[in-house]
């Protein structure tokens, strides 16, 4: 996890340990949030946004209850470890170079979830599209004090970590390592999740 010559908060970069978990392909769609919480929108396919920290976490105890499994936010050790899609050390889920801008891309809003190619992992829009709420309360010097087996974050805080890039931003893409964190109460349109088992 991390990158040495990244941001503070990414460093220092370590070796860390998941158990197997299951993780979405997809980033959670307005049909699949609609389900849960009805509510009007322009296109299925979008990623539901302006979705909180605790709605998040709330639509993913109501799908554990429709699935009959556990499902959550995946902690930052996971979301990281299912981004690298098995490339230790490269910057990007595709490898170590920012992808050629192409014109019209996520001008006004995401893109419909699924339409790039996907991670070695077979997971879509990883490091793109919106920012994908974690579990962990976040704590930017963490890694100084993170533990080597599946790291759960700070016991408490202020601010939950959110990892991936966002349409609404200059560079819309996100390293795999880079970290970032808002209140939990907080709804912004380029926030939302994925979920893991």
């Amino acid at each position: 996890m991390g990158q040495d010559d990244g941001r503070d908060e990414e460093r220092p970069a370590h070796f860390v340990t998941v158990p197997p978990f299951r993780i979405a392909r997809y980033q959670v769609t307005n049909a699949d949030y609609a389900a849960f919480r009805p509510f009007t929108f322009a296109d299925p396919a979008l990623p539901a946004t302006s979705v909180s920290w605790l709605d998040a976490v709330e639509y993913c105890e109501w799908l554990a209850a429709q699935w009959s499994l556990p499902v959550r936010l995946p902690t930052e050790a996971e979301w990281e470890f299912a981004a690298r899609g098995g490339r230790e050390q490269q910057l990007y889920p595709w490898g170590n170079h920012l992808p050629e801008a192409i014109p019209g891309r996520w001008r006004e809003g995401p893109e419909p979830v699924g339409l790039g190619v996907p991670n070695e992992y077979g997971l879509y829009d990883m490091c793109q599209n919106v920012h994908e709420w974690c579990k962990d309360w976040y704590d930017a010097s963490y890694y100084s004090i993170s533990p080597e087996d599946n790291p759960q974050g700070p016991p408490q805080g202020t601010r939950r970590a959110s990892r991936g890039g966002a349409w609404r931003h200059h560079i819309k893409f996100s390293r795999c390592a880079a970290r970032s964190s808002i209140r939990p109460e907080y709804r912004y349109a380029d926030y939302s999740c994925r979920v893991v088992a």
